[in-house]
């Protein structure tokens, strides 16, 4: 629904031909004046605020011997790096070509899985690390057992990484046992040996990209978004507390639309206390139709349930949901009918969970479908990119949104700790100090497909303020707040951001 509070109103039109309002504050798009170098299939945020960007073999399978398959952006300066891509015994590259990737505690970025051939395509056992610190990829000395092509990689609570799903080097199935990988000097890696992910549908496996998110007490929530359909329900899967143990899923119930989870979008609602997981649009198919469906689930309740929300102005699938520091979801990208261009949707929608209502946004100048991107920057504009909906035809265009705060006044973090313990009370330098609104915190994006189980806002509740300073607390749940690296944002009553100083919370 769109909102009708602003008087000035533009028109635009949606992908049925009707005729939709436009609010005046609607922001702004910026289309950069260079591309970026590579076919950006990924995008990590990284703490030093620039931008990694891989593309291995870049959906095209002449490119699999390429040495420099990824790229990172210094927005400040429009430059680009190429860091060499790690080899295997015979001096070949390795293909990063639709891995998982999720942060580690100290900010690098795990990369699992890959391509090891096209067509069919068979996964990769591979577990790579990018350093932001040398902009440079570094191979674990101790590899995973499994391979995987389109899994998903999600960061605990303790700072392991689990990697569940992914094509498996017959190429043929989806690997259904995760494997859990502990940091050290050197991680190791282990299966869950117990029992096949997938055990309660003996006919089916647990999709490609399922989107999974960390709960409060632990357990993972599969929100029924994933690459393609396999049948298996939306559900909770518990871990075990052993590598022995039974992994148990627990079907949730009543999401609209079941089957139109292919290539939707979905997020942990902010602040992520109140575990609220949000599902947007999807499709039917790979080339099928697609759905303004919107539901919300609360993981906090007895008993789990989908329910409907406003739905979305524009159907989409390939698209993008990314979460604006103002506690807003801003929407982009994709189409309403699978790869057809023609239908594409250029015009962005923004969700407020105040409200339960959806906002249009001004209209970005490229269509992106398959491998769109899109990713929170730390000023607080959403960067996007991407584009491949077939082999050879890639949108390799950078367009950078600006959403309405940005021409406001902005409060000012004038100092702020550069780290902060589980359960600390840290303070907070501002000559806002007494408009501030909310204190939170922002993992940075690390997505594909419009995949990103990292992408999480945390409240940081305010104990206190003086005339300079507000004191706010960490919280002391480590699954609300996964250990890494954050933005920091103050918020002022306006419901206007600051710009973000980065933050360790370990």
């Amino acid at each position: 629904m769109i909102s009708q509070n602003d008087t000035n109103m533009i028109l635009d039109q949606a992908d049925n031909g009707t005729l939709i309002a436009q609010a005046s504050g609607a922001g702004s798009w910026q289309l950069l004046s260079y591309s970026c170098p590579i076919n950006p299939i990924h995008a990590a945020v990284l703490r030093t605020g620039r931008i990694l960007f891989i593309a291995g073999s870049g959906n095209n399978p002449n490119n699999t011997s390429t040495t420099n398959g990824a790229a990172v952006l210094n927005l400040s300066n429009g430059t680009f790096t190429r860091p060499t891509t790690p080899t295997d015994g015979t001096g070949s590259p390795f293909d990063l070509f639709c891995v998982g990737h999720s942060f580690l505690s100290d900010g690098r970025l795990m990369c699992v899985g890959g391509t090891e051939q096209y067509d069919p395509f068979v996964g990769l056992t591979l577990a790579v690390i990018f350093d932001p610190s040398t902009n440079q990829w570094v191979k674990e000395s101790n590899q995973p057992d499994g391979a995987r092509w389109y899994p998903t990689v999600i960061t605990m609570g303790d700072g392991r990484v689990v990697a569940i799903g992914g094509i498996d080097e017959t190429g043929g199935q989806v690997d259904n046992y995760p494997e859990s990988y502990l940091p050290g000097n050197p991680g190791t890696w282990s299966y869950f040996s117990g029992a096949e992910l997938g055990w309660a549908y003996p006919t089916s496996r647990f999709p490609m990209y399922s989107h999974l998110f960390l709960m409060q007490d632990g357990r993972l929530f599969f929100s029924g978004a994933y690459f393609e359909s396999t049948g298996v329900a939306t559900s909770i899967l518990t871990l075990p507390t052993s590598y022995q143990g039974q992994i148990i899923e627990t079907p949730v119930s009543g999401l609209q639309n079941p089957d139109y989870g292919d290539q939707a979008a979905s997020v942990l609602l902010p602040p992520a206390q109140d575990q609220k997981v949000m599902i947007i649009g999807g499709g039917n198919g790979y080339y099928g139709n697609t759905t303004t469906r919107v539901n919300i689930i609360d993981l906090k309740a007895s008993s789990p349930t989908y329910t409907a929300a406003a739905p979305l102005n524009f159907k989409r699938m390939h698209h993008n949901a990314v979460l604006l520091p103002d506690r807003t979801v801003f929407v982009c990208n994709g189409g309403a009918m699978g790869e057809d261009a023609n239908q594409g949707t250029r015009t962005p929608e923004i969700y407020n969970p105040a409200t339960n209502t959806w906002t249009t946004a001004a209209t970005a100048q490229k269509t992106r479908l398959y491998h769109a991107l899109a990713v929170l920057l730390p000023d607080g504009r959403v960067l996007t990119t991407g584009g491949n909906p077939a082999r050879g035809t890639e949108e390799k265009s950078i367009e950078i949104y600006s959403p309405a705060y940005m021409s406001q006044t902005r409060p000012t973090i004038s100092s702020a700790p550069t780290s902060a313990t589980y359960g600390a009370t840290i303070t907070v330098n501002t000559s806002q100090a007494n408009s501030v609104k909310w204190v939170h915190l922002i993992r940075p994006m690390a997505t594909t497909h419009g995949l990103d189980t990292d992408q999480r806002l945390v409240d940081l509740p305010i104990s206190s303020r003086t005339s300079n300073s507000v004191n706010v607390t960490v919280t002391s749940n480590r699954n609300i707040a996964p250990p890494g690296y954050y933005m920091l944002f103050i918020v002022n009553n306006s419901n206007v951001p600051s710009q973000a100083k980065w933050i360790q919370i370990t």
